[in-house]
This record gives structure tokens, C-alpha cells and sequence, in this order.
């Protein structure tokens, strides 16, 4: 792949930055774009030196705008944790759209194949368990998740028109609960929240009665089902995530055990249009990428919560 030239947007961010580092071991030129709004420089300082690494502050939603040639792009930016999107509504909505329209645009005038990260929150509150990627979703467009919900749902709509209507080679990837090293301490996410209270020797808060699930797979993985998706040749939604269904409740116990700490679970309101359950049917990506996760959670829980113990102790 050498002198391959890929654009990662959001790539200053947890997900952005660990592709950043993919690609680059792959041998890719990689221009990260990232307008800082939720990504950090702290994830992709020890490739500034690399001459075959670019960083460019730049908000992808106004305008994109690269010289040379470019052969793939990754549109991963976008606030993509409840607290963010709730506090950044419109930007939100804006990425999405015409952030999303901009980088169709640009794969259009350099001829490259570009993969858009979408979620499986187009799934809703799902009424399908689990969700396999024909599921159309019941998701509330007026609700508080609604600005990032429907986001995504567009960006999915835009991407699919382009590649029938301009024959654009387009990859769209649903992410489902993803977790490791990099992750914002306070993103709201239900994993960093459980860690940095029981680091900080604080009770971890569950919402609702714990009893909504949630499949936690590991950046690495995710990657890996990334790289193969963008290196296919089918242009439909995959979900990439791990389908090991866990409560919130078992999640709680499992990081206090982890953590060593002696603290309890406290409960709270659950929030309005929370899903209640959540769990990737991943046999399309058996079937056509060759993928599945290959880390358990004990194993990826490891690093990451090294990682947020260096977090803890330089606060």
C-alpha cells in the first residue's frame, strides 16, 4: 500500500487516532483532518514526526479541501458520546449532513472509495434482538438521541444515493459499543463512567434497573473489521461489534471486581429513548469480511483500564 493516500476525518479522536496508527503500520500516506471539537492531539502526537503523517485542523462541515491525489476516505468525524451530542446538537446534525455531503463530494472529484462511520444507533430503541443490519430501526426523530440518531441515518441515505447515482465506491460500517485506550475519561459512556468512578473511589451509577445490555467490543477488533470493510468490495451496512450481551448491572459488578475497589452500584432515572437492549447480529460480517472479535473483554479491559489509571493519577 505503499504511497496509498488516505484521508481519516475525526482523526484526533478515540476511533480516528487507532486508524490513524493502522493505516500508517500499513504503509499508507494518512492526512488525519480534526477540528478538535471531542478529538485531542494527545492521540496522534507520536505520529507528527512521521513524514509520511499530515494533520490538518479543519471542520469538515464547512468545507474540505485537499491538493494531490487520494486514493481512500474514512468520515469518522463527529461527536459521538451522549454528553457531546446532546451538548453540540447542531453540529451534530450538521457532520452528518454536510460534513458527510462535503467528503462524498471530495471522493467524487479524486475518485477515491470512501467508508462512513455510522452506528447502530439507526437502530433506536430496537424491537428486533439482535439487530441484524435489515432491521430499519424505531428510532424517535424528536427526541433528545434524535440529532445524532438521525444524523447518522442521513449520512447512511446520502452515502447509498451517491454510490447508485454517481457509482461512488462507498463502504458504510455500523459500530456498535466500542472500548480501549484513548477513550475520554467523562464522554458519559457507560465503560469510562464505571472506570473513572471506581478510580476515584466514587459508587458507580447505573441507570435505570440495570437490567439494559450492551456488547462492548474492542478498539483492535474494531479496526481490523474496518480495514477489511474498506478493503471489500460490497457497498451495503455491515455492523461491526462484538455480540457478548452483558447488563449493565453484571457490567457494574464485573469493573469493581476488576478495579479491586469496594464501592456499590447507586440507580438512577433512566435516560428518555435509551436503548434497552443493544446487540450485533454480526453474521454478514462472518460471511463477506471473514470477521468476527477475537478479544475477550477481560482481555481488551486490561489496557484500557491501565490506560485510565495514567488517566486518574496525572488529574
Amino acid at each position: 500500500m505503499a504511497n496509498k493516500r488516505v484521508l481519516i476525518t475525526g482523526g484526533a479522536g478515540f476511533l480516528g487516532s487507532h486508524l490513524c496508527d493502522r493505516f500508517i503500520s500499513e504503509g499508507f500516506h494518512v492526512i488525519a483532518m480534526d477540528n478538535l471539537l471531542t478529538g485531542s492531539l494527545d492521540n496522534i502526537e507520536h505520529l507528527m514526526p512521521l513524514s509520511r503523517f499530515e494533520y490538518y485542523n479543519n471542520d469538515v462541515s464547512n468545507y474540505v479541501h485537499l491538493s494531490g491525489d487520494l486514493d481512500y476516505i474514512l468520515h469518522f468525524a463527529s461527536p459521538a458520546s451522549p454528553i457531546d451530542y446532546l451538548k453540540m446538537p447542531i453540529q451534530t446534525l450538521k457532520v452528518g449532513a454536510l460534513g458527510t455531503h462535503n467528503l462524498l463530494g471530495l471522493a467524487l472529484s479524486k475518485n477515491a472509495r470512501i467508508l462512513v462511520a455510522s452506528t447502530s444507533e439507526v437502530y433506536g430503541d430496537p424491537l428486533v434482538h439482535p439487530q441484524n443490519e435489515d432491521y430499519w430501526g424505531n428510532v424517535n426523530p424528536v427526541g433528545p438521541r434524535g440529532v445524532y440518531d438521525e444524523a447518522k441515518r442521513f449520512l447512511e441515505s446520502i452515502t447509498m444515493a451517491y454510490h447508485t447515482y454517481h457509482k461512488l465506491e462507498t463502504r458504510i460500517v455500523r459500530i456498535f459499543n466500542t472500548y480501549g485506550p484513548r477513550m475520554r475519561l467523562n464522554d458519559g459512556r457507560v465503560l469510562p463512567a464505571f472506570i473513572g468512578q471506581a478510580l476515584r473511589g466514587e459508587d458507580l451509577t447505573v441507570f435505570g434497573d440495570g437490567s439494559q445490555t450492551r456488547s462492548f467490543c474492542y478498539v483492535d477488533d474494531l479496526v481490523e473489521g474496518i480495514f477489511r470493510l474498506l478493503m471489500s468490495d460490497y457497498p451495503n451496512p455491515v455492523n461491526i461489534g462484538n455480540p457478548d450481551e452483558i447488563t449493565i448491572k453484571e457490567f457494574g459488578e464485573e469493573i469493581i471486581k476488576l478495579t479491586g475497589t469496594s464501592q456499590k452500584l447507586i440507580y438512577k432515572d433512566l435516560p428518555v429513548d435509551d436503548p434497552k437492549q443493544r446487540k450485533p447480529n454480526i453474521d454478514r460480517a462472518r460471511e463477506i469480511l471473514g470477521w468476527e472479535p477475537k478479544y475477550s473483554r477481560a482481555e481488551g479491559l486490561k489496557p484500557t483500564y491501565e490506560f485510565f489509571k495514567k488517566k486518574i493519577k496525572g488529574e
